[in-house]
Protein backbone atom coordinates (compact mmCIF):
# COMPACT_ATOMS: atom_id res chain seq x y z
CA UNK A 1 0.00 0.00 0.00
CA UNK A 2 1.10 3.59 -0.67
CA UNK A 3 2.99 5.33 2.10
CA UNK A 4 2.10 8.92 3.02
CA UNK A 5 3.63 11.49 5.33
CA UNK A 6 2.16 14.22 7.48
CA UNK A 7 3.64 17.18 9.33
CA UNK A 8 1.69 19.20 11.87
CA UNK A 9 3.99 22.19 12.24
CA UNK A 10 3.08 24.02 15.42
CA UNK A 11 4.65 26.87 17.29
CA UNK A 12 5.52 24.58 20.20
CA UNK A 13 6.23 21.29 18.44
CA UNK A 14 6.27 19.58 15.06
CA UNK A 15 4.43 16.25 14.87
CA UNK A 16 5.66 14.11 11.96
CA UNK A 17 4.34 10.71 10.91
CA UNK A 18 4.30 8.22 8.07
CA UNK A 19 1.74 5.54 7.34
CA UNK A 20 -0.87 4.29 4.93
CA UNK A 21 -3.56 6.40 6.66
CA UNK A 22 -3.73 8.71 9.71
CA UNK A 23 -5.00 5.81 11.83
CA UNK A 24 -2.44 3.36 10.41
CA UNK A 25 0.92 4.89 11.23
CA UNK A 26 4.28 3.20 10.82
CA UNK A 27 6.13 5.84 12.83
CA UNK A 28 5.48 9.13 14.61
CA UNK A 29 7.74 11.68 16.27
CA UNK A 30 7.37 14.96 18.17
CA UNK A 31 10.09 17.55 17.64
CA UNK A 32 10.31 20.75 19.74
CA UNK A 33 9.99 23.95 17.73
CA UNK A 34 13.32 25.67 18.36
CA UNK A 35 15.27 27.25 15.49
CA UNK A 36 14.42 26.56 11.83
CA UNK A 37 17.78 24.87 11.20
CA UNK A 38 17.49 22.58 14.20
CA UNK A 39 13.80 21.74 13.91
CA UNK A 40 13.63 21.30 10.13
CA UNK A 41 16.87 19.34 10.20
CA UNK A 42 15.26 16.83 12.54
CA UNK A 43 12.12 16.74 10.38
CA UNK A 44 14.14 15.88 7.27
CA UNK A 45 16.18 13.29 9.17
CA UNK A 46 13.01 11.55 10.39
CA UNK A 47 11.57 11.19 6.90
CA UNK A 48 14.90 10.11 5.44
CA UNK A 49 15.05 7.35 8.03
CA UNK A 50 11.50 6.28 7.22
CA UNK A 51 12.24 6.19 3.49
CA UNK A 52 15.27 4.00 4.18
CA UNK A 53 13.14 1.63 6.28
CA UNK A 54 9.87 1.54 4.33
CA UNK A 55 10.58 2.80 0.83
CA UNK A 56 9.25 5.73 -1.18
CA UNK A 57 6.79 8.17 0.37
CA UNK A 58 4.14 9.18 -2.17
CA UNK A 59 3.60 12.69 -0.78
CA UNK A 60 3.87 14.67 2.43
CA UNK A 61 1.12 16.97 3.66
CA UNK A 62 2.06 19.94 5.83
CA UNK A 63 -0.18 22.03 8.05
CA UNK A 64 1.85 24.96 9.41
CA UNK A 65 1.49 27.82 11.84
CA UNK A 66 1.36 31.16 10.10
CA UNK A 67 1.23 33.45 8.46
CA UNK A 68 2.45 31.41 5.50
CA UNK A 69 2.19 31.73 1.73
CA UNK A 70 -0.39 29.19 0.51
CA UNK A 71 -0.65 30.42 -3.09
CA UNK A 72 0.83 27.71 -5.37
CA UNK A 73 1.56 30.34 -8.03
CA UNK A 74 3.63 32.49 -5.68
CA UNK A 75 7.44 32.49 -5.70
CA UNK A 76 7.19 32.12 -1.90
CA UNK A 77 4.70 29.27 -1.82
CA UNK A 78 5.29 27.27 1.34
CA UNK A 79 7.29 29.98 3.11
CA UNK A 80 6.75 31.23 6.64
CA UNK A 81 6.14 34.97 6.31
CA UNK A 82 6.22 37.59 9.10
CA UNK A 83 5.22 35.18 11.82
CA UNK A 84 5.35 36.26 15.48
CA UNK A 85 7.45 33.13 16.13
CA UNK A 86 10.99 34.47 16.73
CA UNK A 87 13.51 33.37 14.11
CA UNK A 88 10.97 31.82 11.74
CA UNK A 89 10.34 34.78 9.45
CA UNK A 90 10.91 34.25 5.71
CA UNK A 91 11.78 30.53 5.91
CA UNK A 92 11.29 28.35 2.82
CA UNK A 93 9.67 25.32 4.47
CA UNK A 94 8.15 23.51 1.47
CA UNK A 95 11.18 24.14 -0.72
CA UNK A 96 13.45 22.52 1.85
CA UNK A 97 11.24 19.43 2.16
CA UNK A 98 11.04 19.02 -1.61
CA UNK A 99 14.78 19.45 -2.11
CA UNK A 100 15.87 17.14 0.69
CA UNK A 101 13.26 14.40 0.31
CA UNK A 102 12.27 14.55 -3.36
CA UNK A 103 8.55 14.22 -2.67
CA UNK A 104 5.38 16.03 -3.64
CA UNK A 105 4.10 18.33 -0.90
CA UNK A 106 0.57 19.43 -0.03
CA UNK A 107 0.62 22.61 2.04
CA UNK A 108 -1.78 24.77 4.02
CA UNK A 109 -2.16 26.39 7.42
CA UNK A 110 -2.35 24.10 10.44
CA UNK A 111 -5.94 25.15 11.09
CA UNK A 112 -7.06 24.67 7.50
CA UNK A 113 -5.41 21.25 7.61
CA UNK A 114 -7.26 20.40 10.83
CA UNK A 115 -10.48 21.60 9.23
CA UNK A 116 -9.83 19.31 6.26
CA UNK A 117 -9.23 16.39 8.61
CA UNK A 118 -12.47 17.10 10.47
CA UNK A 119 -14.34 17.34 7.17
CA UNK A 120 -12.99 14.02 5.97
CA UNK A 121 -13.10 11.98 9.19
CA UNK A 122 -14.40 14.09 12.10
CA UNK A 123 -17.16 16.43 13.26
CA UNK A 124 -17.56 18.28 9.96
CA UNK A 125 -18.41 15.30 7.79
CA UNK A 126 -21.16 16.22 5.34
CA UNK A 127 -20.95 19.94 6.24
CA UNK A 128 -19.86 22.41 3.55
CA UNK A 129 -19.68 25.60 5.65
CA UNK A 130 -17.88 25.52 8.99
CA UNK A 131 -14.95 26.95 10.85
CA UNK A 132 -12.24 25.33 12.92
CA UNK A 133 -10.61 27.47 15.59
CA UNK A 134 -7.65 26.29 17.61
CA UNK A 135 -7.04 27.93 20.98
CA UNK A 136 -3.59 27.00 22.17
CA UNK A 137 -0.27 28.82 22.48
CA UNK A 138 -1.72 31.07 19.76
CA UNK A 139 -5.14 31.27 18.15
CA UNK A 140 -5.78 30.42 14.52
CA UNK A 141 -8.79 29.64 12.41
CA UNK A 142 -9.63 27.97 9.15
CA UNK A 143 -12.54 26.16 7.62
CA UNK A 144 -14.59 25.61 4.52
CA UNK A 145 -17.05 27.63 2.50
CA UNK A 146 -18.99 25.73 -0.14
CA UNK A 147 -16.96 22.62 0.60
CA UNK A 148 -13.64 24.32 -0.19
CA UNK A 149 -10.93 25.43 2.21
CA UNK A 150 -10.96 29.17 2.83
CA UNK A 151 -8.30 31.02 0.85
CA UNK A 152 -8.12 34.48 -0.61
CA UNK A 153 -5.57 37.24 -0.54
CA UNK A 154 -3.60 35.03 1.86
CA UNK A 155 -5.45 32.80 4.30
CA UNK A 156 -7.75 33.38 7.27
CA UNK A 157 -6.14 35.09 10.26
CA UNK A 158 -9.02 34.61 12.65
CA UNK A 159 -6.80 34.95 15.69
CA UNK A 160 -6.03 38.56 14.86
CA UNK A 161 -9.51 40.09 14.75
CA UNK A 162 -9.62 43.06 17.13
CA UNK A 163 -11.57 42.56 20.34
CA UNK A 164 -13.22 45.22 22.56
CA UNK A 165 -10.90 45.52 25.55
CA UNK A 166 -12.18 46.95 28.83
CA UNK A 167 -8.90 47.79 30.53
CA UNK A 168 -10.63 48.61 33.81
CA UNK A 169 -11.89 45.02 33.99
CA UNK A 170 -8.80 43.51 32.35
CA UNK A 171 -5.71 45.73 32.64
CA UNK A 172 -3.53 43.17 30.86
CA UNK A 173 -2.29 44.98 27.71
CA UNK A 174 -2.29 41.92 25.43
CA UNK A 175 0.47 39.61 24.26
CA UNK A 176 0.42 40.02 20.46
CA UNK A 177 3.47 42.00 19.31
CA UNK A 178 1.53 43.30 16.32
CA UNK A 179 -1.93 44.18 17.69
CA UNK A 180 -2.02 43.59 21.46
CA UNK A 181 -5.82 43.56 21.81
CA UNK A 182 -6.56 40.99 19.11
CA UNK A 183 -8.18 37.67 20.00
CA UNK A 184 -4.81 35.91 20.16
CA UNK A 185 -3.32 38.72 22.20
CA UNK A 186 -6.07 38.49 24.79
CA UNK A 187 -7.26 34.87 24.81
CA UNK A 188 -4.44 32.57 23.67
CA UNK A 189 -2.73 30.22 26.08
CA UNK A 190 0.31 32.48 25.94
CA UNK A 191 -1.83 35.50 26.85
CA UNK A 192 -3.38 33.62 29.78
CA UNK A 193 0.04 32.69 31.11
CA UNK A 194 1.29 36.26 30.81
CA UNK A 195 -1.83 37.71 32.43
CA UNK A 196 -2.10 35.32 35.36
CA UNK A 197 1.55 34.37 35.86
CA UNK A 198 0.94 30.66 35.31
CA UNK A 199 -0.26 28.32 32.58
CA UNK A 200 -4.00 27.93 32.18
CA UNK A 201 -3.82 24.20 32.91
CA UNK A 202 -2.71 25.01 36.47
CA UNK A 203 -5.64 27.36 37.16
CA UNK A 204 -8.64 25.91 39.07
CA UNK A 205 -11.95 25.55 37.23
CA UNK A 206 -13.56 28.34 39.28
CA UNK A 207 -10.75 30.84 38.65
CA UNK A 208 -11.96 34.16 37.13
CA UNK A 209 -9.61 33.52 34.22
CA UNK A 210 -12.11 31.15 32.65
CA UNK A 211 -15.06 33.57 32.65
CA UNK A 212 -12.84 36.18 31.00
CA UNK A 213 -11.54 33.62 28.50
CA UNK A 214 -15.07 32.51 27.60
CA UNK A 215 -16.17 36.12 27.06
CA UNK A 216 -13.28 36.93 24.73
CA UNK A 217 -13.72 33.71 22.74
CA UNK A 218 -17.46 34.31 22.44
CA UNK A 219 -16.87 37.82 21.05
CA UNK A 220 -14.70 36.25 18.36
CA UNK A 221 -17.20 33.50 17.59
CA UNK A 222 -20.12 35.92 17.30
CA UNK A 223 -18.15 37.95 14.75
CA UNK A 224 -17.40 34.78 12.76
CA UNK A 225 -21.07 33.77 12.92
CA UNK A 226 -22.20 37.14 11.58
CA UNK A 227 -19.52 37.22 8.88
CA UNK A 228 -19.27 33.63 7.60
CA UNK A 229 -22.58 32.09 8.75
CA UNK A 230 -20.96 28.71 9.55
CA UNK A 231 -23.15 25.66 9.97
CA UNK A 232 -20.88 24.44 12.77
CA UNK A 233 -17.99 25.76 14.84
CA UNK A 234 -15.26 23.37 15.98
CA UNK A 235 -12.99 24.51 18.82
CA UNK A 236 -9.70 22.67 19.32
CA UNK A 237 -6.39 23.35 20.98
CA UNK A 238 -4.99 22.83 24.45
CA UNK A 239 -6.93 25.64 26.13
CA UNK A 240 -10.24 24.09 25.04
CA UNK A 241 -9.37 20.87 26.86
CA UNK A 242 -10.65 22.55 30.03
CA UNK A 243 -14.05 20.84 30.44
CA UNK A 244 -15.68 23.85 32.07
CA UNK A 245 -14.91 26.12 29.13
CA UNK A 246 -17.26 24.81 26.42
CA UNK A 247 -20.48 25.43 28.42
CA UNK A 248 -19.25 28.89 29.37
CA UNK A 249 -18.42 29.79 25.76
CA UNK A 250 -21.79 28.53 24.51
CA UNK A 251 -23.63 30.53 27.17
CA UNK A 252 -21.67 33.68 26.31
CA UNK A 253 -22.32 33.25 22.57
CA UNK A 254 -26.07 33.04 23.19
CA UNK A 255 -25.92 36.08 25.46
CA UNK A 256 -23.95 38.18 23.01
CA UNK A 257 -26.10 37.18 20.04
CA UNK A 258 -29.13 38.33 21.99
CA UNK A 259 -32.30 37.54 20.09
CA UNK A 260 -30.88 38.68 16.75
CA UNK A 261 -30.38 35.24 15.19
CA UNK A 262 -33.42 33.05 15.84
CA UNK A 263 -31.84 30.02 14.20
CA UNK A 264 -32.72 26.63 15.77
CA UNK A 265 -29.21 25.27 15.13
CA UNK A 266 -27.97 27.92 17.57
CA UNK A 267 -30.86 28.73 19.89
CA UNK A 268 -32.05 25.15 20.41
CA UNK A 269 -28.98 23.03 19.63
CA UNK A 270 -25.96 25.06 20.63
CA UNK A 271 -24.31 21.98 22.19
CA UNK A 272 -24.22 20.51 18.66
CA UNK A 273 -23.28 23.82 17.05
CA UNK A 274 -20.14 24.66 19.03
CA UNK A 275 -18.27 21.39 19.42
CA UNK A 276 -14.81 19.92 20.05
CA UNK A 277 -12.94 18.16 17.23
CA UNK A 278 -14.21 14.69 16.49
CA UNK A 279 -10.59 13.68 15.94
CA UNK A 280 -9.48 15.23 19.21
CA UNK A 281 -5.85 16.27 19.31
CA UNK A 282 -5.19 14.24 16.13
CA UNK A 283 -7.16 16.62 13.87
CA UNK A 284 -4.06 18.52 12.72
CA UNK A 285 -2.03 15.44 11.83
CA UNK A 286 -5.02 13.79 10.15
CA UNK A 287 -5.49 16.96 8.12
CA UNK A 288 -1.84 16.86 7.05
CA UNK A 289 -2.42 13.32 5.76
CA UNK A 290 -5.53 14.56 3.93
CA UNK A 291 -3.39 17.21 2.24
CA UNK A 292 -0.94 14.50 1.16
CA UNK A 293 -3.72 12.25 -0.13
CA UNK A 294 -5.15 15.16 -2.10
CA UNK A 295 -1.94 15.28 -4.14
CA UNK A 296 -2.97 11.98 -5.75
CA UNK A 297 -6.66 12.77 -6.20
Amino acid sequence: MALWGGIEAGGTKFVCAVGTAPDKLSAEIRIPTTTPDETLGQVVEFFQQQQALHGEIEAIGIGAFGPVDVNPDSSKFGWFLNTPKPGWQQVDFVGLVKRELGVRVGFDTDVNAAALGEHRWGNAQGIENFIYLTVGTGIGGGGMIGGKLIHGLLHPEMGHILIPHDRSADPFPGSCPFHQNCLEGLASGFAMEKRWGQKGVSLPADHPAWALEARYLAVGLVNYIFTLSPQRIILGGGVMEQKQLFPMVREQVLEQLGSYLDVPAITQNIDSYIVPPGLGSHAGLAGAFALALAMAE
